[in-house]
C-alpha cells in the first residue's frame, strides 16, 4: 500500500515542479535568454541534489505543525495539496506549494483532533509576508550593483549577452538547489514518520537515510512536472506581470535563488547561532512568492509604470486562497476515506495526567494547578485534553506545548526483535548508542520523554546541551526514528505491559 498512498506526494512534486519550480528559470524563459528544453534540464538536475543533499533542514519547522500519523492520511494531505496546486496551475497563476501543504497539513490536525502548533505557524505564516519583501530589497540592491557594473566596464553588446545568459544559467542552477534544498519538504515531509526505508549504503562510501531516499523520489517527480507542464507559468511569471530584460530576468533569478538559499541553509543558521546572531528560521517558503517579489521589485524601482496590477492581485488572491482550498478538500476527503473506505486516516494520540507528567512539568518552572486537577484522567484526543487544560482561562502557548507534549501516549517497549533489527540495518545509530540501548532491554515506557530520560541517565551523549544546535537536532532525529522503532502501537495504559 506504500507505493499506492506516495503516489499522492508523487503528484504533489509533479505539482510543484509545474509551478513552484519554473519559476527558477520563467524570467530567463519569458525573456528569450534561455530555451525552455535546457532550463527545464538543468533545473531538473539541481532540484534533485538540493533534495538529497540538504532537504532536512526546512522539513523540521513544517513537521512541528502537525504530526501526520498514518498513510492514509498522508496520503490525502499531499493530495490535497497537489489538487490545490493544479488547479492554480491551470489559471495560470504561480502559487505557492508551501501554503497547500500548510492548508492540508491544518485540515488534517482538524480532522484528527491533533494540536497545530501555533509557534511554527506563526513562523511559515511570517515568512509569506518576508519572503517577497526580502527578495523584492535583494532585487533592488543587486539591480543598482548590477547596472553600475555595465556603466564602469561598458562591455559590447554580444559580450553583455554572452554574460548575462551564462549568469542566468548559474544562478538558475544554484536557485534550483536552493528550491531542492527548501522545498522537498512540502512535497516529502508528510511521509517521513511514515516511511518503511531502510537506511542503504552506496559502495560503503556514502549512506542514504530513508528520509533522503524519499526526498530523492521527490526530486524525480519534481523533474517530471517540470518538463511536462511547466511553461505556462514560466511565461506568466516572466512576461505576465511586467516587461522583463535579460539584465532584469538575471537579477530577478539571483533574488529569488539567495532568498531560497537563506531559509534552507543549516551551514548558514549554524554560523550565525556561532557568532551571536540572530539566525533565520529554516521554514520551506514559497519559490512564486520569491520571484514575484523580486518582480515587482524591479518594476517599482522603475516607476512601476508597467506592473500589470489587475494579474498581480489575482496572484496575490492565489496566495489567499490556496491553504483554504486545501484545507477544505483534505477534510472533506479524509472523511470519505475514513468512513467510505474505511482507511485509518490517523492514529489516535491520548494522554494521561500522571503523577510522573506532574513532576515533570513542575521541574520545568511551571504551575500544575490545572493538571493536579486532572491527576489520573485520561483524554482520548488533543483538542479535549486542551479544552480542558483552558476550561476557565488560556495557558500561554509555550506553557500549554510542554503540557501536551509531557501528558502524549506513546507506548513504548524494547525487545530482542527490535534491538536486532537496529544492529543489521540501521546505520543512523551508532554502535555505542545500540550498547547503550540494550542496557534497557525488556524496559517499558508511557512516553517518549521517559525513554530520552532514560538515555540521557546512561550516557551524556543522549543528552541535549542546547548550545550545540547541529548535536541537538541530530539528536531530536535520532530520538524521533528510536520511538518509531519501539513503538507497541498501544495507546491504552491498561494494555501496556508495564
Amino acid at each position: 500500500m506504500f507505493a499506492f498512498f506516495l503516489s499522492s506526494g508523487l503528484f504533489l512534486g509533479w505539482s510543484l515542479g509545474a509551478n513552484d519550480a519554473s519559476n527558477v528559470f520563467g524570467t530567463a524563459v519569458g525573456s528569450k535568454m534561455i530555451r525552455f528544453k535546457t532550463a527545464a534540464a538543468c533545473c531538473s538536475i539541481f532540484i534533485i541534489l538540493g533534495a538529497v543533499v540538504s532537504g532536512a533542514g526546512a522539513s523540521h519547522t513544517l513537521g512541528k505543525l502537525g504530526a501526520v500519523n498514518a498513510m492514509a492520511g498522508a496520503f490525502i494531505v499531499a493530495f490535497s495539496a497537489g489538487v490545490s496546486i493544479y488547479l492554480m496551475t491551470r489559471a495560470g497563476y504561480p502559487v505557492s506549494t508551501s501554503q497547500a501543504i500548510v492548508g492540508a497539513i491544518i485540515g488534517w490536525n482538524f480532522f484528527s483532533g491533533s494540536p497545530t502548533d501555533y509557534t511554527s505557524l506563526q513562523k511559515i505564516v511570517g515568512t509569506w509576508v518576508l519572503c517577497p519583501l526580502i527578495s523584492a530589497s535583494i532585487a533592488v540592491v543587486f539591480y543598482k550593483l548590477v547596472v553600475f557594473g555595465i556603466k564602469q566596464l561598458k562591455p559590447h553588446i554580444l559580450t553583455q549577452d554572452a554574460l548575462t545568459r551564462l549568469g542566468l544559467l548559474l544562478v538558475g542552477a544554484f536557485g534550483s538547489y536552493s528550491l531542492g534544498a527548501n522545498n522537498i519538504a512540502n512535497v516529502m515531509g508528510v511521509f517521513v514518520p511514515v516511511s518503511p526505508f531502510q537506511d542503504i549504503s552506496l559502495f560503503g562510501w556514502v549512506t542514504l537515510s530513508s528520509a533522503q531516499q524519499l526526498f530523492f523520489i521527490g526530486g524525480v517527480a519534481i523533474a517530471v512536472g517540470v518538463f511536462t507542464y511547466s511553461k505556462r507559468v514560466m511565461e506568466t511569471v516572466g512576461e505576465g506581470i511586467i516587461s522583463l530584460s535579460p539584465v532584469d530576468a538575471f537579477v530577478v533569478v539571483t533574488a529569488h535563488s539567495t532568498v531560497l538559499f537563506l531559509f534552507a541553509s543549516q551551514g548558514l543558521e549554524s554560523f550565525l547561532i556561532r557568532h551571536g546572531l540572530p539566525s533565520i528560521p529554516l521554514v520551506p517558503v514559497s519559490s512564486s512568492q520569491a520571484v514575484v517579489g523580486a518582480v515587482v521589485g524591479i518594476g517599482l524601482l522603475k516607476g512601476g509604470r508597467g506592473i500589470r496590477w489587475r494579474l498581480l492581485g489575482g496572484i496575490s488572491s492565489g496566495w489567499v486562497v490556496t491553504p483554504i482550498i486545501a484545507a477544505g478538500f483534505c477534510f472533506i476527503s479524509l472523511f470519505f476515506l475514513q468512513n467510505v473506505f474505511e482507511q485509518d486516516t490517523y492514529r489516535p494520540v491520548s494522554y494521561l495526567v500522571s503523577p510522573k507528567v506532574i513532576e515533570r512539568v513542575a521541574q520545568a518552572g511551571i504551575a500544575t494547578d490545572r493538571l493536579r486537577a486532572l491527576e489520573d484522567k485520561q483524554f482520548p484526543n488533543a483538542v479535549t485534553f486542551k479544552k480542558a487544560l483552558s476550561k476557565f482561562s488560556p495557558i500561554p502557548s509555550k506553557d500549554l506545548a510542554l503540557m501536551m507534549n509531557t501528558a502524549e501516549i506513546h507506548p513504548m517497549k524494547i525487545t530482542a526483535t527490535s534491538l536486532n533489527t537496529l544492529s543489521r540495518r540501521d546505520r543512523r545509530i551508532s554502535a555505542a548508542q545500540k550498547k547503550d540501548l540494550a542496557r534497557l532491554l525488556k524496559h517499558s515506557f508511557m512516553h517518549k520523554w521517559e525513554l530520552a530520560d532514560a538515555l540521557s541517565a546512561i550516557s551524556p551523549d543522549w543528552r541535549f546541551n542546547h548550545q550545540d544546535k547541529k548535536h541537538d537536532q541530530a539528536l531530536s532525529q535520532t530520538l524521533a526514528h528510536l520511538y518509531k522503532i519501539f513503538d507497541t502501537g498501544q495507546s491504552d495504559p491498561a494494555r501496556s505491559n508495564r
